[in-house]
């Protein structure tokens, strides 16, 4: 039985949906989509961000990306770690938690016959604290960290401390947020690192940060 919805519209949601997919924005898989699974607390880096992001990333890096390798701690549906295998890097690390986000991460490996990415399913503090053990080993040293964590969980904070011990010397943190950082007020656990780029595209600010005194 129909019923008449006039005069009765649904309250909008509070929450936006995830979109089903989202597609790479540039470099040799431009145009292609990836899936996004139904896992909770999925937020896929918007387009207009990722093109900001790797605006800057190519200009920081003229260019050079077969001489990057990159970790991507809270992949999701890959978006950011995709994003920089197209356009070249050398070597893509992707962490994930969810399952379903890990099967998704596959298959879209496997669509793009991506065999510069690994995918590693864990937790993302956990996993960059075995990869920080180990110290010089090949693969286990990043120019290129993402951190895309769900907000409200003080992920950043216990994930950055990680991260300096992962970085070549010039290696620079790329960072998602609920709040913006400046350099001219950081808060403590931020101390010793610099805002280097910084921006903000409706509810997410997204940052470029690296050590003090490098790049």
């Amino acid at each position: 039985m129909k019923h008449s919805m006039k005069g009765n519209k649904p309250k909008p949601s509070s929450r936006t949906a995830a979109p089903r997919q989202v597609r790479i924005i540039g470099g040799q898989w431009k145009r292609t989509p990836l899936g996004v699974p139904d896992a909770q607390g999925l937020r896929p880096t918007p387009d207009r961000v990722r093109e900001t992001v790797f605006n800057w990333l190519n200009h920081l890096i003229d260019g050079q990306w077969d001489d990057i390798v990159c970790l991507d701690l809270f992949a999701g549906t890959g978006a950011l770690g995709f994003e920089a295998a197209s356009r070249g890097a050398g070597q893509v690390t992707m962490v994930e938690a969810s399952a379903a986000a890990v099967r998704q991460l596959e298959a879209s490996k496997e669509k793009l016959h991506a065999g510069q990415v690994r995918i590693l399913h864990g937790d993302a503090l956990t996993t960059a604290q075995r990869l920080a053990a180990r110290g010089s080993e090949a693969g286990n040293r990043f120019n290129l960290v993402f951190l895309d964590p769900p907000y409200h969980q003080d992920w950043l904070p216990k994930v950055l401390s990680v991260c300096e011990h992962l970085l070549t010397d010039n290696g620079m943190v790329y960072a998602e947020s609920e709040q913006a950082f400046d350099n001219n007020l950081l808060p403590a656990w931020l101390e010793g690192w610099e805002v280097v780029r910084a921006d903000k595209a409706g509810m997410v600010n997204f940052h470029l940060l690296k050590r003090n005194g490098k790049l």
